[in-house]
């Protein structure tokens, strides 16, 4: 096979996956990367190289292939409260399979991290005024102070699933499923006050409302640009991506010892629990990149290990 020829059969497989995987909005706190990756991997900082479903892949049956998905800003609306979002970043591997179905690799840490996001209105707007007297208290102590405040935090729960490749390159057609819970910080919430649980999280699934614009890099293993290289990294840009269709728990878990109160407070003021189609996710300017082996194949049974080992190659 020429190296036109696996160029463009490569820009034909992997264009989906590429688009797949655009970011995803939520509230967040950022997680700053410790890892440091020179050239064309630099955006890879969390791709979970060294899981044993990726070093597995062969490049055969399986190809192994990293995702990063970035967006700068977004909202998202849960029951009554909408959250104007920051950054936001996915990074996930992908173990494309020969029968046409995908498999999704979450890094240890979670898939999903995103800069924090202050509630509107504060813990004020979240519970008060309420007809319940100890809250009432709380309310009144919180007016005009600091401790007004509350951030919102995404925790990404297991790995991201029902991964359609198809959908990437299309528009209204659900992508990937990502659960997550959100966890209300704030001292009158103490430190178990989530929306969503492990047991029954917020099912983001994210889809295209545009397709983004397309390029291609070629680069060989220490991320190094180079037309002969043996990497390939597709670039995906521009595109804005929504849902509509998932549905949000109530908060359980905060208060301090107030015997569920706070939970009631809360949910009777966001209007929570809140059924599939009363909430919605907005994500703006995706830009969303994958990097793969150029010919995995040609390195069978080791695509995994080979991807492993030149990602920690450029690892400053």
């Amino acid at each position: 096979m020429t190296r036109f020829s696996r160029r463009a059969g490569l820009v034909t497989t992997v264009t989906a996956l590429g688009t797949a995987l655009g970011s995803f909005a939520a509230v967040g706190t950022a997680t700053a990367a410790t890892t440091q990756l020179n050239g064309e991997w630099a955006p890879f900082t969390r791709c979970p190289v060294d899981a044993p479903a990726m070093l597995a892949a062969d490049g055969l049956a399986q190809t192994p292939q990293c995702v990063v998905s970035t967006s700068a800003s977004g909202s998202i609306k849960l029951g009554n409260t909408t959250v104007t979002t920051g950054r936001t970043d996915l990074q996930i591997g992908v173990v494309q399979n020969s029968d046409g179905t995908s498999s999704v690799v979450a890094p240890a840490a979670g898939a999903l991290i995103a800069d924090s996001a202050t509630v509107p209105g504060g813990l004020l707007g979240l519970m008060c005024p309420s007809n319940i007297p100890a809250v009432t208290v709380i309310c009144n102590q919180i007016a005009g102070s600091s401790l007004n405040k509350i951030t919102a935090t995404v925790e990404s729960i297991g790995s991201p699933s029902d991964f359609d490749q198809t959908a990437g390159i299309l528009t209204d057609k659900p992508i990937v499923s990502i659960p997550v819970r959100i966890h209300l910080q704030n001292p009158f919430l103490g430190s178990n006050c989530y929306i969503g649980s492990k047991s029954n999280p917020i099912v983001l699934r994210p889809k295209n409302l545009n397709l983004p614009d397309f390029g291609m890099t070629f680069f060989k293993g220490d991320g190094t640009v180079a037309d002969d290289g043996d990497m390939s990294r597709i670039n995906l840009t521009g595109a804005t991506q929504s849902d509509s269709t998932f549905a949000v728990p109530g908060a359980s878990g905060c208060g301090l010892g107030l015997f569920g109160l706070i939970d009631a407070a809360v949910n009777l003021k966001t209007g929570l629990p809140s059924a599939a189609g009363k909430n919605s996710l907005t994500l703006n300017d995706t830009q969303t990149s994958l990097a793969g082996l150029l010919a995995p194949g040609t390195v069978a049974p080791d695509a995994g290990k080979d991807l492993a080992q030149a990602w920690h190659s450029a690892v400053r």
